[in-house]
This record gives structure tokens, sequence and C-alpha cells, in this order.
């Protein structure tokens, strides 16, 4: 049996007033007919709170887009879970804030797609969306919110980062992840006008580093560097099935956001399955889960224990084959087709890309 998980995503819906390139949902998004009801997230959380999940990320999509988003967050408190909610901000007014402070809401982690009204507008797709954003941040300030800010960095903004840090301090956040993209979903689509360059990469670098120092004790600062750029792959989720879920709309469950991308695995539904079953015994969570699946080069690497092989859904993005050694890594025959990827990518062919934006 596996040990038990620590945290669960749920993809509340796939609606979202935003368009942001990057977005990690599928492309294939889900309706909201096909969205589970709250009931049936009430029992979910419950049965996640039973297996021993502790966090619980409220997530989309746009979570707010829900009219239930406070009885979802009532009904996870209930369950006795930590919760986080994940969101542009857009719908969250000042009464349906303060309505989830009573609710018991934990946490609020607000993305942030630039920090001027014409970045992030253009990215988001979405006008007026950046000073909205600004007037709930202010209400969470005032409520008393924990904030995380979530920066998503790529080429267009990434030379914005000392910016991007002082937004956070000024908007009163403990936190700030600054996450360059990752290339799944709709980012992959996008990957050729995302990629950034190698100069901004080693900049960034050195900007973190001096952040994280300047700023202990006032800013904690996550750096979630490009994957394309490193030597070696990060442990996606910490190992396969090992400490977290994610579940989508319409109730699937998945090890991870990206998963449904390989195609061989089959998920199953929490509303046709104990989640606790699905868990431990789903195929989807055993194909990966530990190191006795890794191929011959990770088996003999003194890595297997730190990386567990990297990201499958990379593996299958770049590669093609879900089983492989992440291509990030350098003893990787297919660190040779990233890296050509990367020397079409990284200098753009023109100043301004069109992106494809998501859409329903």
């Amino acid at each position: 049996m596996a040990n038990p998980p620590l945290a669960m995503l749920a993809e509340l819906t796939h609606r979202c007033p935003l368009s942001c390139p990057y977005c990690s949902n599928p492309t294939e998004l889900l309706a909201k007919d096909t969205e589970l009801s709250t009931d049936q997230w009430r029992d979910i959380f419950q049965q996640a709170a039973d297996l021993g999940v502790l966090q619980l990320h409220l997530s989309g999509g746009e979570p707010a887009s829900r009219t239930d988003i406070i009885e979802l967050v009532v009904a996870a408190r209930e369950a006795g879970l930590y919760t986080n909610l994940i969101t542009s901000g857009i719908g969250l007014t000042p009464k349906r804030l303060e309505a989830l402070d009573k609710a018991g809401l934990d946490h609020v982690q607000l993305s942030l797609q630039g920090v001027t009204a014409a970045m992030a507008d253009r990215i988001g797709g979405y006008k007026g969306g950046f000073d909205r954003k600004m007037h709930v941040a202010d209400h969470i300030a005032r409520i008393g919110f924990p904030l995380t800010l979530n920066a998503v960095m790529h080429r267009a903004n990434l030379d914005d980062l000392p910016a991007t840090i002082d937004m956070a301090l000024r908007l009163g956040a403990r936190r700030i992840e600054i996450a360059c993209v990752q290339f799944q979903g709709w980012a992959l689509t996008n990957r050729s006008a995302l990629q950034p360059s190698r100069a901004q990469v080693d900049a960034a670098k050195r900007v973190v580093k001096d952040a994280i120092e300047r700023l202990k004790g006032d800013l904690v600062i996550d750096f979630v560097p490009p994957d394309y750029y490193s030597d070696f792959p990060k442990a996606c989720m910490n190992g396969w099935g090992s400490t977290g879920l994610n579940v989508t709309p319409d109730g699937t469950v998945l090890p991870c956001h990206a998963a449904a991308t390989i195609p061989h695995l089959t998920f199953e539904k929490a509303t046709d399955r104990p989640l606790a079953e699905i868990w431990n015994d789903g195929p989807a969570f055993n194909a990966y889960r530990g190191t006795d699946w890794l191929p011959d080069l990770c088996q003999s690497c003194e890595r297997r224990d730190i990386d567990f092989g990297g990201c499958r859904c990379q593996a299958m993005a770049v590669l093609g084959d879900a089983s492989a050694t992440d291509p990030v890594c350098r003893k990787s025959a297919g660190r040779a087709v990233l890296d050509n990827l990367l020397a079409q990518e990284e200098t753009p062919t023109i100043d301004v890309p069109d992106y494809v934006y998501r859409k329903l």
C-alpha cells in the first residue's frame, strides 16, 4: 500500500475569464455541464481527508467561476482540510472575499500575468484584468489572508523579474512562487512563443539568488527554473503517485495535472470508485510509482532516488515515450532532441509573438 498523499489539487472548473497561453489545463477543456456538483465535491473532500490528505488546493480554471465556492470551502473545512484558493482574482468581490474568510479559507494564491496593465492584459487576454486584480489584492490585504503571489515567467516577462519581486512586497505577500513556464497543456502549444533565452534564464537565477539573501525574513521566494535549461530533471511531484493527486472538474483522478497526456494510461473517476482505492490500486498511479519501472540508465544512476527519472509527461511531450528518461537529463540520449528544440526556439523570430489563447 502506498503512503498517503499530503495534498490534493481540486480543479473545480475549466471555466476562466482569462485566456493565458501558458495555462496548464488540457487543450480539450471540460464544459460546465460536466462539472461535479457541490455534494459530489463534498464527498471527495471527506474521502481525501480520510485518506490522509492535509492540504486542499482549490483551482481551475478560475475557481471563483463556481457559484458555490463558499459552500465548497465550508465543506473542505468541515472535512478538516487546510484550504488554499488558487485564483486570478477575477470574480472575487469584497463581499465574496469576506464570505470566504468567514467560511474558513486559510490562504490565497493570486496569479500574476505581468507587472503592468499592458503586459498582464495581453498575456491574460482580458482587458482591465490587471486593474481588477490589484483591487482584489487590496481587499485580500485588508481582510488579512496570507497571500502567495504566483508569477508564471516566460520570454515576454522574465526581464521584469526584479519588478515582479518588488510587487510581491508591495502587495504584502508572504511568499512568491516564481514559476518559469512548464511546457504542458496550452503552454506546450505556445512553446516557441514562450521559450526564454539562456541569457534571460541566467540573469533570472542571479536575481533570485540576490533576492533570497536580501529579503530573508520578509519574503519567501520559491523558484522553479525552466526545465529545458537544467542539466538534471527535478523530482516531478516528488515522485509519481507519492505525495499528491489531482481531481479534474468531472471527477477524473490523476497523479499530476498533465498525466492525461499519456495515452496508454487508464484514469478512473472518484464518482465511480473510492478515492483510497484509486490512490492505492489504480493502474495509472502504479504505472510509474517507485523506481522498479525505471529504465536501465536511471536504475544505475546515483540520482535514482533523487529525481526518480524525472517527469513522465515531459518525456511524453518531447520524446513520445512516457517510460523514457526525462530528456532534460544530460545523461539521456533524448537530451539531443531537447537541445535541438532549444536551438530553434530560444531566439525569437518576431518581437511580439502571436499566442494561441486558451479558450473553451
